[in-house]
């Protein structure tokens, strides 16, 4: 069975203007192109309050390291107060949303991932003699490439939020 632990997790906040389907589009977007994973929703979810909505949207993360380490990412944007508003741009109007968001990034290393290491008990102890002694610098490069990459997320959602409200 392959062994996951927690490498990261954290969240950042953003309220203001910003249009959700172009944010969706861009984070969605950036995990896909930029961080290489395949990316699956896991849930969708919208509940209407009076003239605004709240959404959560979770998605699931996989990246291929090597043949024995794999990157998985649950992330989680949650929006509330999500309304429809109209602006002034540039003297003309433009429709928008303005609302809250939080995105949750939680990275994930998965060790062995294939369990072609859980065969037969030889197998198991060989596999901890292997991480222990072989490959303990390696897990840490993994580890911080994790926390690299979920940190950039993070870091390129915020700069996306904040350029697209001082943009309106």
């Amino acid at each position: 069975m392959a062994e996951k632990y927690d490498v990261f997790s954290s969240s950042i906040k953003y309220s203001g203007i910003f249009s959700f389907s172009d944010f969706y589009n861009f984070c969605y977007e950036w995990l896909s192109e930029e961080a290489g994973m395949s990316v699956s929703e896991g849930k969708y979810t919208e509940k209407l309050k009076g003239n605004s909505k709240d959404i959560v949207v979770e998605w699931d993360g996989k990246r291929k390291l090597t043949d024995y380490f794999r990157f998985d990412a649950k992330i989680k944007l949650e929006v509330g107060g999500l309304k429809v508003v109209e602006i002034n741009k540039e003297g003309r109007k433009i429709t928008t949303n303005e609302g809250s968001v939080k995105i949750s990034v939680k990275g994930i290393l998965v060790k062995d991932y294939e369990s072609k290491f859980e065969e037969t008990p030889v197998l198991k102890f060989l596999r901890g003699v292997y991480e222990k002694w072989i490959i303990a610098s390696r897990i840490e490069e993994f580890e911080g490439k994790i926390v690299g990459d979920c940190n950039e997320f993070l870091s390129q959602a915020k700069a996306y939020l904040d350029l697209e409200g001082k943009r309106q």
